[in-house]
Parts: structure tokens; sequence; C-alpha cells
């Protein structure tokens, strides 16, 4: 079965928006990766200033080869805003953890 990812980004209040927008401006960087199964970008409620980034691969395999690859390679700039010489974005996350699980279990919505 499946391998799920999980980046925990502690974000501080002032700091969603930039957040959010950065992810809607990633534009299919993940989803035509090999191997890329879903993604999502879970925003806190209540009680935490962490969000939750979820994305499913088909093996673990599949995952390090796209952080190897185009991960990095999207990130090989430090986080510049457009270009070489461009000024750098200041990070929205305060820190960073990464949770790995294997799916051992799943189901969906019955049809019809």
């Amino acid at each position: 079965m499946s391998i799920v990812k999980i980046n925990v980004l502690t974000v501080p209040a002032e700091q969603r928006e930039v957040l959010e927008k950065r992810f809607a401006s990633r534009a299919g960087t993940v989803e035509s990766a090999d191997g890329f199964e879903w993604f999502e970008l879970l925003r806190p409620l209540e009680g935490t200033d962490d969000y939750l980034v979820y994305t499913r691969w088909r093996s673990e395999e599949d995952f390090q080869a796209w952080m190897e690859g185009p991960m990095k390679a999207a990130h090989q700039g430090g986080g510049q805003a457009g270009g070489e010489g461009a000024p750098k974005h200041k990070p929205a996350a305060t820190g960073s953890t990464v949770w790995s699980f294997e799916v051992v279990q799943q189901t969906a919505p019955k049809q019809g």
C-alpha cells in the first residue's frame, strides 16, 4: 500500500496568508511526479499554529525521487522570488517536522 508524508509547519497567525498563497502558486509542481497520489494543505482551526501538508505516495522510493529531483530543484534558490539576484522570501513557517506513515487500511465512500 501507499505511504503518507505529513509535513507539520508551525506558522504564526500573521504568516498564514503568505503560506497559503505560496502553496497556491506552486502550480502543479508535485502533481506530475511519478508515484504521487494525493496532496492536501490543512489549515488549523483552533488551538495550534501548525499547518499539515499531507502527501500520499505509491512508495518511499517515489517520495525520495521527488525529494531529490523536482522538490530539491524548486527549493534550490532558497526560496528566491523570481530568479537570479531576486530578493529571497522570508520563510512563512518557524518550524517543520515530517511524519511518515504506511497506509495499512483505507476505505472510500460507497458508490450509488
